[in-house]
Order: structure tokens, then sequence, then C-alpha cells
């Protein structure tokens, strides 16, 4: 049985920058991840969108931690950041929860650069469904360069990433720490003996705790879609995000050079819930890879070009499909609180982590500190 002062359940951005992040303070750190390589999920598959708040008019909080977030991940990941582009937020008109005016002070409020947008910018939009336009400032994150970066500090840091490797169960060792039992894809097991375990598997943190028959934690998973489109010339280089209600947001997704179109009404196909006391936990990895669900591009399409007719001249490439993974107590303010659940199950050591946007890690890294500093 081999012993590691912390196991990292889950290779994606989240579990990789606490296991970088950890080794400060222990010296055998190892990394499990059940696919092939390191942040191939929810890691690529999303915006690729570095908040800067705006999205989250509803969650003051959500948003302020978001705007002081934006410049901390700028800095530490300057080479992963697309900033090239002009980025746009328009308040619909009608069905938005939000008015311009309300919009607009938020933004101040929060301390959020804003300001009119132009002009030539405004003639991109329809104006008797939109209500105002404003220039913010907002970036994508090339997840590609992003993963690379990753890898890099974990070969300089000593921390070790089993790939092809899944976790199975745990449990407590009467002994101290805790026992965990691992299977990789050629069906060899092996069992491994922690301190600490922190559980980042994001829309797979259930997967260990159903085996275990540990508590569920309550979670809202949606298969969705974000389409990869290429736009006319009048969209390469912008974003736009009609706020605050069914609308769409379309954004350079830098990897492919591309854009992602999404849509509020269209992106989410299928939805489901992991309920404590509920045994019939669904992989949602599992789940996606047997649909084979139609694109809903041309409904986006039909629906945002009302709003922006150049994105009608929008042509489909391909899309990213992925689980996405949110907290229930979010849904009606659509914030982004931080899962951190410690003893999980009642299991010292033991430790649920998920964060909802990869821009606000920062404020987890924060917490280890927290965790360390009380221990040492």
């Amino acid at each position: 049985m081999q012993h590691y002062d912390v196991v990292i359940i889950g290779g994606g951005f989240f579990g990789c920058s606490i296991a970088l992040h950890v080794k400060r303070y222990v010296k055998n750190v190892v990394v499990i991840e059940k696919e092939s390589d390191i942040m191939t999920h929810a890691s690529y598959n999303n915006q690729a969108r570095v908040h800067g708040g705006y999205h989250y008019s509803r969650s003051l909080l959500t948003a302020l931690r978001s705007r002081v977030s934006f410049a901390d991940f700028v800095r530490e990941y300057e080479d992963c950041i697309d900033s090239t582009f002009d980025k746009y937020y328009a308040v619909g008109r009608y069905f938005s929860k939000v008015s311009a005016r309300h919009f607009f002070q938020f933004c101040q409020r929060i301390g959020a650069e804003i300001e009119p947008a132009s002009a030539d910018v405004r003639k991109l939009f329809n104006s008797n469904l939109i209500e105002d336009v404003y220039k913010v400032r907002e970036y994508a994150f090339d997840s590609l360069k992003l993963r690379a970066r990753v890898k890099e500090h974990i070969t300089k840091s000593g921390v070790e990433v089993r790939t092809n490797t899944e976790a199975l169960t745990l449990a407590q060792d009467p002994k101290g720490g805790i026992i965990i039992e691992t299977k990789k894809t050629d069906g060899t097991t092996q069992t491994i003996h922690a301190n600490r375990i922190f559980n980042c598997g994001y829309a797979h943190i259930n997967s260990v705790n159903h085996r275990s028959g540990l508590p569920l934690v309550p979670l809202k998973h949606e298969l969705t879609e974000m389409a990869l489109v290429d736009v006319p010339d009048e969209l390469r280089s912008v974003g736009i995000t009609i706020m605050d209600g069914p609308f769409f947001s379309i954004m350079p997704f830098p990897p492919r050079g591309l854009h992602t179109l999404s849509h509020v009404r269209y992106t989410p196909h299928v939805e489901w819930r992991d309920t404590p006391g509920d045994e019939h936990w669904r992989n949602g990895h599992e789940f996606m890879r047997k649909q084979n669900p139609r694109s809903t591009f041309t409904r986006m399409v039909a629906d945002a070009q009302r709003y922006v007719p150049a994105v009608g001249n929008t042509r489909y490439v391909d899309s990213l499909w992925e689980v996405k993974t949110v907290l229930p107590s979010s849904e009606a303010s659509d914030s982004r609180p931080i899962l951190f659940v410690g003893s999980h199950g009642n299991v010292p050591g033991y430790t649920c982590i998920m964060g909802g946007k990869i821009d606000n890690v920062q404020d987890v890294l924060r917490e280890i500190d927290i965790l360390y500093g009380k221990e040492v």
C-alpha cells in the first residue's frame, strides 16, 4: 500500500491547482484522473470566459468576487489569455430580469469597467429588442495553453499524476487517515493510504461518495451543448452577451480559432439532480457518452439573430458537449458559490470541493491556506 500526504480526486483545473498549492505544505501529493489526460472535461468544454463580474447582476457577492478574481487570474495566466477582442454586454428590452439602468449601476457598484458602446457597434444590434449596449473588460482563456502551463508547473513541483485511474471507494482507516481504492483502465486495482483527500471531480464528485456509501452532495447537472461557429467578419473581433434572461452569448474560443454560441434556452439538453438518500445515482459522464443528441444550433441562431442580425451568417462547425454542474441553491440568483465541505460523511480529512468558474480558483486556494494554517 502506497502512502501519500494528500490525494486529489479529479485532474481538472481546480484539482491540479489545489495539488500544486497544497504541495507547499506537504511532501507527497498525487492527482488521480480517470481520463487519459488532465483538464479534458469541463476545464476544456466551456465558454472560456474570464469573468469580470458582469454576468452576475442578480448575485452581488458572486459578481464582486469575480471582479476581484479577474485581475488575479489574468495576472497569473497572462500567457494563456486572449484580450484581442472587444466585449459587449447588451440588455434586452423585453424579458430581461434587469434594466439597462440597473445593469450600469450594478457594474459601477462592483467597480467593473463599463462605458456606452460606440454608434458603429450599436448598429450590430436590433434597437427594437435591445435597450442599451455597453463595452466592458472581459477576456477569454486558451484552455490548451492553460493545460500546458499547468503540466509544466506539475512537472517542476514533483506532484504525481495518475491518469487512466479512477477512484472507486474510500473509507476511514481506524489507525488514522483514509484508505482509497483505485482502478486503472486496464483493470488493475490498487489501495492507497492518504492523510487527506480532496475530491475535486466536479460533475463526478458523487461517484466515489455513492460507491462508498457516503451521503451524496446535493448537485444539479445539465447535459449541455456549446456550439462552435465561424462568425462573419463584423463579429470576428468581438464577444457579445445579452442580459439577463432567455438570451444568448457568443465568445471567442481561442483553442480552435472559432466562437462559442450558447443560449440560455437551448444549451441545456437534459437535467437531473443528485439528492442525498437517492440510491439511483447517475454517472453523468457515462450518460453523456451513451447519448446521441442533436445540435440545437439552428434554434440558437434563429433566436439570436433577432437581437444581432449578423449572427444569422454564422457557420456551424461542431459542438462541445459536457455535463455542467451547479449547486441547487444558486439556480434562482444564478450565483456561483464554491462548494467546500470538510469531513464529508463524517470522514476526517475528506473534503469535497467544487467551483463553478475556473477563474475563481484563488478563493479555494485561500481556504486551503486557512486549512493548513490551522493544522500547523
